[in-house]
């Protein structure tokens, strides 16, 4: 039986690659996408430097999956929820998808890498300071310190592997797409078969998400993105509010997702870029995220912000 999710033991997963089964075909669209999903990897959002080349090798994969938790390991704080026993679960196989090995989420540009612009790199580096030294308000923390959400790419959009609980629950109905994720309070909700996104002013912590289907795949048009969520920690990603994300999500098989989206955000990148992870089945149910409940680290972040600044008065 899995630990609930705060937390965060590992799971046990299903994480052989795909086979080319028949996918399932459900009632609330030409695909059924339901069922409970991980999208765990050790495949990182941009091409390593150590490999040359969009795929690895089996042998290439296999070396980099051990050194990577070895290294992730090595560098974890060895404090009390600080190690990958205690708190994270970072890991899993690299990407499979068609046969081949990815070395990267990104997968255009064909390097494997962001292209931000100066004014993006800038607003990303802000995003990133802040979260070590924005303490003078509560609003200046991020959503998952202020249990709105996971804190993480995991529980937003794209939905992006966590160093702890990428594990969902799709629930597929007539005219919309719930996804429950274990890294968050609330459930994501996208409408499908509906035209016009929520007025400017409206701008869920997730986004508003717009689905169609082509063909099997249902496609997801998400904007309205609120500035609270920019920053997709631990992932090196920015999304401005600006920012318009297209995912596709494509039933490969009864234990596996094909998940692409396409990034067009002028505001942070020189061009947009696409993405491609794999969904595979969880043979674990998912938790609930209990946050609020014991949530002392925002009024401790505040209090000792506060008593360090009466030090420096003095």
């Amino acid at each position: 039986m899995r630990a609930p999710a705060w937390i965060c033991l590992a799971a046990t997963l299903t994480l052989a690659a795909p086979t080319l089964a028949r996918a399932p075909h459900g009632k609330a669209g030409p695909a059924d996408l339901s069922g409970d999903w991980t999208n765990y990897t050790v495949t990182p959002i941009e091409r390593p430097a150590a490999f040359k080349g969009p795929t690895a090798t089996p042998a290439e994969a296999a070396a980099f999956e051990t050194s990577s938790v070895r290294d992730f390991d090595a560098a974890a704080i060895d404090t009390i929820g600080g190690r990958q026993s205690e708190w994270f679960e970072y890991g899993g196989p690299m990407i499979r998808l068609d046969g081949r090995i990815r070395t990267s989420i990104v997968v255009e540009p064909a390097d494997g890498r962001l292209l931000y612009s100066a004014a993006g790199a800038a607003r990303l580096e802000a995003a990133m300071q802040t979260r070590v030294s924005g303490f003078d308000n509560p609003e200046d923390r991020t959503s998952g310190e202020r249990c709105l959400m996971g804190g993480s790419g995991a529980s937003s959009v794209p939905m992006l592997p966590h160093w702890d609980n990428s594990h969902y629950q799709f629930v597929q109905t007539p005219g919309y797409l719930v996804i429950r994720v274990e890294n968050g309070a609330a459930p994501r909700i996208i409408r499908t078969g509906v035209r016009g996104h929520l007025p400017a002013s409206m701008r869920p912590l997730m986004g508003d998400s717009l689905g169609h289907w082509e063909g099997k795949t249902l496609v997801v048009e998400t904007t309205n993105f609120n500035p609270a969520d920019a920053y997709k920690s631990p992932q090196r990603v920015y999304i401005s509010p600006e920012a318009r994300i297209v995912e596709r999500f494509t039933r490969l098989s009864p234990t596996a997702i094909r998940y692409a989206f396409t990034v067009e955000d002028p505001a942070v990148f020189a061009r947009p870029w696409t993405g491609e992870l794999l969904f595979t089945a969880d043979k674990g149910k998912i938790y609930e995220f209990a946050c609020h409940e014991g949530n002392y680290s925002l009024p401790g972040i505040m209090a000792g912000a506060r008593h360090e600044e009466q030090l420096a008065a003095k």
